[in-house]
């Protein structure tokens, strides 16, 4: 049967003996067969999450210099500020406005042969004009890490695999991901995509949302159901890396943004917990029973990008920030482009 809505996970279940396997089992029904569902009872505190919200709405009522000033054209990192339609999904730019944080983490320094996705690593853009934004948003970074690292495991029981067996990819220094996103109405944009269709890369993935519903996840080909605002949830999707490690068990789903109507905005505020950039994935063993469900990942398991975490997340901020990657990126950009030509 096809899904109408989302499912509800109640996380404070997991640690209630009486409740876990039940819990289990529902967090395995809906990574696997929606890849989507509302987390409710997460134990991220409430009162920091508002925080988070009034500073994001602080950011984007900045005037646009002062928002220029910490541009992602300035960071090699891809941290950093967007106008609108900056990002492309699809070939289509996105409307919708964003501030891209990950950890807060010196640059490396790269030797001639070390991999060019290492320098991803760095710190992040801060506005001057702001100066509260940098400390609500690393609290939120922290707790939300802590907190998908508590469900990562869940995943990992549900599996019938030890609670830590993916501990070793995130290790001690996750991709930890935030991006702040508003999105204007369609009087503004004239485009209905404020973000194209597309599948997660990480681990997991969490959105805050406002109360103006956009989300949409496609339930089955072709078929859209809306991810409608809960209050107190997070939408919580699974990532690509968990589809490819699991052979299709777990299910990374397309979803994308509808610009909201004339006259109105969205806020969103995302999470992506991914493995650190120097993991290598293996495909995990899954029990008999288990493994006879998997349907296989729509990628090729053999592709290199299922093993290399680094590099698989520097492709896609490549394609999907053009200007950055020919400002910063050109060797690696000309490199591509020789072995097309090969």
């Amino acid at each position: 049967m096809t899904a109408t809505t989302l499912p509800i996970l109640d996380l404070a279940r997991y640690t209630q003996r009486a409740e876990r396997d039940t819990f289990l089992a529902e967090l395995r029904y809906a990574a696997r067969d929606i890849g989507f569902f509302y987390l409710i009872n997460h134990g991220v505190d409430d009162a920091l999450q508002q925080a988070v919200q009034h500073e994001a709405r602080q950011f984007f009522a900045l005037s646009d210099a002062q928002k220029q000033q910490v541009a992602m054209i300035h960071s090699p990192h891809f941290r950093g500020y967007n106008r609108a339609a900056s990002e492309i999904t699809r070939g289509q730019p996105d409307w919708r406005e964003q501030f891209d944080i990950g950890a807060e983490r010196s640059a490396l320094q790269l030797s001639e042969n070390d991999p060019r996705w290492r320098r991803l690593q760095g710190p992040n853009l801060w506005p001057t004009a702001q100066p509260t934004l940098k400390p609500a948003l690393l609290n939120w970074q922290q707790a939300m890490t802590n907190m998908a690292i508590t469900l990562l495991r869940a995943f990992a029981e549900a599996l019938h695999l030890p609670a830590n067996a993916f501990d070793a990819l995130y290790g001690s220094k996750p991709n930890e991901h935030i991006k702040l996103i508003r999105y204007p109405g369609q009087q503004n944009t004239q485009s209905s995509q404020g973000v194209g269709a597309h599948k997660d890369s990480g681990f997991l993935s969490f959105l805050l949302q406002d109360e103006q519903k956009g989300l949409q996840v496609e339930v089955e080909p072709g078929r859209w159901v809306d991810a409608l605002p809960l209050p107190g949830s997070f939408v919580v999707n699974i990532g690509e890396l968990l589809e490819l490690a699991t052979n299709g068990y777990l299910r990374a789903t397309v979803h994308r943004v509808v610009s909201p109507p004339a006259g109105r905005q969205r806020l969103s505020i995302a999470f992506f917990l991914g493995a650190q950039l120097d993991a290598v994935v293996p495909l995990y063993t899954l029990p008999a029973e288990l493994a006879q469900e998997a349907r296989g990942p729509e990628s090729d398991p053999q592709n290199p990008l299922l093993r290399d975490v680094g590099w698989n997340y520097l492709k896609g901020r490549l394609r999907s920030h053009p200007d950055v990657a020919e400002r910063y990126y050109r060797d690696v950009l000309r490199e591509r482009t020789e072995q097309l030509i090969v």
